[in-house]
This record gives C-alpha cells, sequence and structure tokens, in this order.
C-alpha cells in the first residue's frame, strides 16, 4: 500500500507543477504584437476620423468638379438621343460614298419625333458646332418633310435634295456620325485647332478660324513673363528680409502679406485708376518731365504684365524667404575667410542654397499666373486675353461645355507636363544633393 502510495506521488505532483510553470516566452511578446497593433489601428482610425470630413470636402468642391471637367470633354451624348435611328443606320455606312436611302428615312423619322417632342435644339446645336448652318438645315428640312417641297412618299436622297443640296453632301453625314457619341474626340482636336474630315483623318482647321494653340501659347508666354518679373524683384526683397534683425523684417514682412487682405477685383480695379491716361503714373511721369504725352498703360500687354506681376509678387517673395532664413550666415564669412569676393560668394555659395525656394515660387507663380482671368479680362486688350477667358466664354455664354472643359483639359495636362519636367530636371531632391 505505502508502495503503491508512494509510487503514486509522482503522477500527483506532476500536474501541479505544471499548472505553476511560467508561460512560454513567446505568448507574452505575441500577446504584446496584437495589443499594439489593435492600438495603432485605433490610432489610425482616429487620425482617419479627424481628416475624414475635409477629404469630403476636397472630393466635393475638387475632384468631383475636375473629374466632371475631364468627361464633359469626351462626352457626346446629344445626337445620339435625339437621332437615335439616324446613329444606327451610319454605323452601318461605309464613309466612302452617300449613305443608303435606309439613312434618309430614319433621320426623317427621328426629325418628326423630334420636332413633335421639341428636343431638337441640343442636336442641332452640337451639330452646329462642327459644321456652321448645320442649325437651320436641321430645322429647315424637319419643318418641310411631308410637304410638297418634299415630295410625296417615303423620304428619299431626291427629297432630302429638294429641301436642301448639302443633303448630298457627303460631308454633311460624317459630322452627323462623328457626332453620334457617346464619346468624341471632337473637343480635343478642336482645343487645338484640329478636326476630322469627311475621311476622318485629323487635319488642321482653317487659318481663320485657328486661335486656340495661339491663345495657349500668349498664355504660357505671359505666364514665364510674369513669373521672370516676380523672380526679379521678389529676389531682392526676400533677401532683404531674411538678412535684417526681427525687429524691423517682421514688420516690413506684414507689408508683403498686406496684399493678401484685399480683394483681387479690388486690386485690379485700383491699376485701372493708376494706369489709365489720366491716371497716377502718368500725372506723376509728366510732372517730373520724364514724358510729354500720356503713355498708353492699360489695354495693352504692358499693363498686364504691372497687374499680374503685383497680385503675384508675394507668393515669390514668401518661399524665397522661408529658404533664405534657413542659410546660415556662417556660410558667407567662411567663403569671405577663403579670399571669395562678396559677389563671387554669393553667386557660389549662396545662391545655389537658395534654388529650392527659386524653383518652388517660380512653379507656384506660373501655375497661378497662367489660369489668370479677371485681371487680363480687366487691365488687357482684345490680343491680350488668356486660355481662362475663352473657357469662361464658352462656360457661360454659348453654353458650349464641351469646348469649355477640352481647353480646361488642354491647360491641366500642359500644366502637368511642365510640372513633371521640372520635376525631373530640377526637382527639389536634386537641388539639395547638388
Amino acid at each position: 500500500m505505502g508502495g503503491a502510495v508512494g509510487g503514486g506521488s509522482p503522477s500527483v505532483a506532476a500536474p501541479a507543477v505544471a499548472r505553476s510553470a511560467p508561460p512560454p516566452a513567446g505568448a507574452g511578446s505575441a500577446a504584446l504584437r496584437r495589443q499594439l497593433a489593435r492600438a495603432e489601428r485605433r490610432r489610425r482610425l482616429r487620425a482617419f476620423g479627424l481628416v475624414a470630413p475635409l477629404l469630403l470636402f476636397l472630393l466635393v468642391t475638387f475632384a468631383l468638379p475636375i473629374a466632371k471637367m475631364l468627361w464633359r470633354s469626351v462626352q457626346d451624348p446629344e445626337v445620339g438621343a435625339t437621332l437615335p435611328e439616324t446613329a444606327a443606320s451610319l454605323r452601318r455606312w461605309d464613309g466612302k460614298d452617300l449613305p443608303g436611302d435606309d439613312a434618309y428615312a430614319a433621320l426623317a423619322a427621328d426629325l418628326a419625333r423630334a420636332r413633335e417632342a421639341g428636343n431638337l435644339a441640343m442636336a442641332a446645336q452640337r451639330l452646329n458646332y462642327d459644321i456652321p448652318g448645320f442649325r437651320s438645315l436641321l430645322f429647315t428640312t424637319a419643318r418641310r418633310l411631308g410637304t410638297a417641297d418634299a415630295g410625296t412618299g417615303p423620304p428619299t436622297r431626291e427629297s432630302f435634295a429638294r429641301i436642301d443640296p448639302r443633303w448630298n453632301d457627303r460631308a454633311t453625314w460624317a459630322a452627323i456620325r462623328r457626332a453620334s457619341g457617346p464619346l468624341t474626340d471632337f473637343y480635343l482636336l478642336g482645343a487645338v485647332d484640329r478636326h476630322r474630315d469627311a475621311d476622318g483623318a485629323i487635319v488642321r482647321v482653317r487659318n481663320d478660324q485657328a486661335i486656340y494653340v495661339d491663345v495657349l501659347v500668349r498664355t504660357f508666354t505671359i505666364g514665364a513673363a510674369v513669373t521672370v518679373l516676380c523672380l526679379a524683384l521678389g529676389f531682392p526683397v526676400a533677401h532683404l528680409l531674411a538678412t535684417l534683425p526681427p525687429r524691423i523684417g517682421n514688420p516690413l514682412m506684414i507689408l508683403v502679406l498686406l496684399p493678401f487682405w484685399t480683394s483681387l477685383l479690388v486690386r485690379t480695379a485700383a491699376w485701372v485708376v493708376l494706369l489709365q491716361e489720366q491716371g497716377l503714373v502718368n500725372n506723376a511721369l509728366a510732372a517730373l518731365g520724364v514724358i510729354d504725352h500720356p503713355l498708353k498703360l492699360i489695354y495693352n500687354r504692358v499693363g498686364v504684365f504691372i497687374a499680374m506681376t503685383h497680385v503675384l509678387l508675394p507668393f515669390m517673395i514668401l518661399p524665397l524667404y522661408s529658404v533664405m532664413r534657413g542659410i546660415p550666415p556662417v556660410y558667407m564669412r567662411a567663403a569671405a575667410s577663403l579670399g571669395a569676393r562678396p559677389a563671387e560668394a554669393f553667386v557660389r555659395v549662396y545662391l545655389p542654397q537658395t534654388l529650392p525656394g527659386v524653383g518652388a515660387g517660380c512653379l507656384l507663380v506660373f501655375i497661378l499666373a497662367i489660369g489668370y482671368y479677371i485681371t487680363p479680362a480687366l487691365i488687357g486688350g482684345p490680343a491680350d486675353q488668356m486660355i481662362s477667358y475663352f473657357v469662361a466664354f464658352y462656360t457661360t455664354d454659348t453654353a458650349n461645355w464641351g469646348l469649355a472643359a477640352a481647353l480646361g483639359v488642354v491647360l491641366l495636362s500642359a500644366t502637368l507636363v511642365l510640372y513633371a519636367l521640372y520635376h525631373r530636371l530640377v526637382g527639389i531632391e536634386k537641388l539639395r544633393l547638388g
């Protein structure tokens, strides 16, 4: 019995020893990692919750309008929705000769239906963008079909030709097929002075209709000139503010920021008063004996340069100032102690360190300048209007939203290409490494 009890004691004691043993070393670290992961997830969710309203605001007010603009530049639903049978018939047309009588019959049915429903105007306006006079052609044909002018029986090629000879022109039917949608490159091609001919080839528009490439070149020329002027004026101002003691530099910085407290429209209108022939500038120059007769400083390119440079100058000074404030003055003293002249030390030591600010300021001013509308519209003349003027014109005056969106897409694409080129050649990272 005792032996049995003694022999059984190890089996009784073993479970007690196992229950009191510490947990494996990996179990505690795994639990800690899970707790840290949960804490990190909660932290990210809280951070996302804080920025979610801002993200939603940017999505609704910035991303969605741009996406809508991009989509509207290739969207072409008007003709396909108004003339569906004609669009379906012309998809089977080879485009080499006039379409068959089925296309004429389909067009007659679509015109009758659209005239009864009262929705022919949108399709007529869209086709009029492609061929001037198409609106009157479409309404005249819809009104006279079924009358004595068109003849009796089902509509045929001859009956359409009696209404207007243009229905025997292959270009007329090619325009309807190009506009049948739902997507098109018509607006994007028009924004760069191109269009498709009756054979579908991309060709340049006539010289008297080619304006948008010149406007785009003018826009970038004005933007580049204003950027250079802002850099020439802003660099010494930023250098002065960065090197002055804070008790003097800070009040002067308020003067740089003061234009931000005034409306852009008010600042632009003030230049109208200053630059006109009997304005303060001409009167002051005449009083000093510099000029004998008033200079023409408004409603031309000179006025645009002056007003836009004044408006955009703070956007050049602030990036330059922020970079210059971080340049230790000991570098210039070290260069002088090594025998460098002041001009040489400035060019070889100080100026390279300001290049990030120069690049950021030039990029900011240039992007803002090419999108300006109010200042060139009020100060400039007809030959000084930039591409933003035409975007506003086609949006509000003619309701040609497709072409307005296409012009915006061209401007946005050109800006992105220039930014990518700038980043590749003189990006901030390369400037710092240099």
